[in-house]
């Protein structure tokens, strides 16, 4: 195992301080070699007749493991479908080891590998872990598919990816490794084609995750609210009069208290044919919950949904929640022609000046980012929220947020709530057969 490592480490000097973090540890038994980020684990016998037979195949399985690492393919994997997953990340670690193209690490399956991604790479593009992912997700493979694909592809055993609470390693300390692996990709490749499956890789690994609950705390403001304050309220009076005077409080509560609160907004809605209808409903069902679960509205709201392509096509105006699930059963998105983001912004000054707004704190523009933004900066926040990462898309204005979604957490939602709807209307038979 140290052989195989010191061989790596010559071919692909990039990757020395990554082959540094994973200690060597024996497991008799395994039948296999496994990593949980800390520690690569392997069987001594199952190792043993590996190099026998083959010795390129151990080192081949050895940077299998450590680019699951790089990748960040065990953090996180207990929220996805571990069949899809674990067989998606192979295929995309498999895909970066052929790319570069060194005959110390070639086998005699190579050809059947490349036969096989040649196919995966016309349906789905870049051949990155989330997009296999996604992509197996929409498509499922037949049963015979996918034990063809784990012959094809699986290496090492990812029994170990749920980290311990306790790692040494954390998934932040393997994205900085990441992203001195990829700064120095650049000098080792010196501008072959061959890596670039794994930059994709890592700009995937290393890509700033989101909360997009937090950022919506931008579109707070501070309101009134009637309700005991608590925190500024003394018992020490109010107790002093109680007890001396009988029924008389000397200090009565105050009955308001500050909070913030979202008062008004815009989402606008870009309805080129990018911006599917679904998902759409879901990126609006999503941003509703966050708010009203923040208990960030006030009793009364004003949210203005516009839809927009080149031109502004509609303009919902939603004040109740009975207002907002109407227009997700009843709505239709108009346009699908080209993107222009700035008539939106006319449009809300516009109503502004018509006095529509009290208070606008900020917009919400769900995009495919691909369109002509507004040169001028508004005097309110605006969110630009992108489905998936895109590296041709343009770049936002500096004073706007940009927000990367991703597609699986919204098609989930979407997908709970058809099923919360089916029950639903299963229930009356339900009762009725009762």
């Amino acid at each position: 195992m140290t052989l195989s490592r010191d061989d790596l480490l010559v071919h692909l000097r990039f990757l020395d301080r990554a082959l540094d973090q994973l200690s060597l540890q024996e497991r008799f038994g395994l039948e296999g070699i496994a990593s949980d980020g800390n520690v690569l684990f392997f069987d001594p016998v199952y190792v043993l007749k590996m190099y026998e037979r083959e010795p390129r195949r151990l080192s081949r399985t050895y940077l299998h493991t450590l680019m699951h690492s790089i990748y960040a393919h065990p953090f996180g994997a207990e929220k996805l479908e571990p069949d899809y997953w674990n067989l998606a990340t192979d295929i995309a670690v498999e895909r970066s080891v052929l790319d570069l193209e060194l005959s110390s690490l070639s086998l005699e399956t190579d050809a059947d590998q490349l036969r096989r991604l040649k196919v995966l790479r016309e349906d789905i593009g870049p051949l990155s872990a989330e997009r296999i992912y996604r992509y197996f997700r929409k498509n499922p493979p037949t049963k015979q598919r996918m034990i063809e694909y784990r012959e094809c592809f699986a290496r090492d055993l990812h029994d170990y990816w749920r980290p311990a609470e306790r790692l040494e390693l954390t998934e932040e300390q393997w994205q900085q490794i990441s992203r001195r692996i990829r700064a120095e990709l650049n000098s080792f490749s010196q501008g072959k084609l061959g890596s670039e499956t794994m930059q994709e890789n890592l700009r995937e690994s290393t890509r700033k995750k989101y909360d997009y609950r937090n950022i919506l705390s931008r579109f707070t403001v501070m309101g009134e609210t009637i309700a005991v304050n608590d925190e500024e309220f003394d018992y020490v009076y109010y107790t002093y009069g109680l007890r001396t005077y009988g029924n008389l409080p000397l200090v009565e509560p105050l009955e308001y208290r500050e909070e913030r609160k979202v008062r008004e907004f815009v989402i606008a809605i870009d309805t080129s044919a990018s911006c599917r209808g679904e998902i759409v409903r879901s990126f609006l069902r999503e941003t509703y919950r966050i708010l009203k679960s923040s208990e960030s509205f006030f009793q009364k709201i004003n949210l203005h949904i516009v839809q927009c392509d080149s031109q502004v096509q509609e303009d919902i105006k939603i004040t109740s929640d009975q207002e907002f699930e109407g227009f997700l059963k009843e709505g239709k998105i108009r346009g699908y022609g080209a993107t222009d983001f700035r008539p939106v912004f006319d449009y809300v000054e516009d109503l502004r000046e018509r006095k529509e707004f009290e208070n606008l704190k900020g917009l919400i523009y769900f995009t495919d980012g691909y369109g002509i933004y507004p040169s001028r900066m508004p005097d309110y926040d605006v969110i630009f929220a992108f489905l998936g990462e895109d590296q041709y898309r343009p770049p936002v204005p500096p004073w706007s947020i940009k927000v990367v979604l991703e597609e699986e957490a919204l098609e989930e939602q979407a997908g709970k709530k058809k099923s919360e709807a089916f029950e639903e209307a299963q229930e009356p038979e339900e009762v009725e057969k009762a």
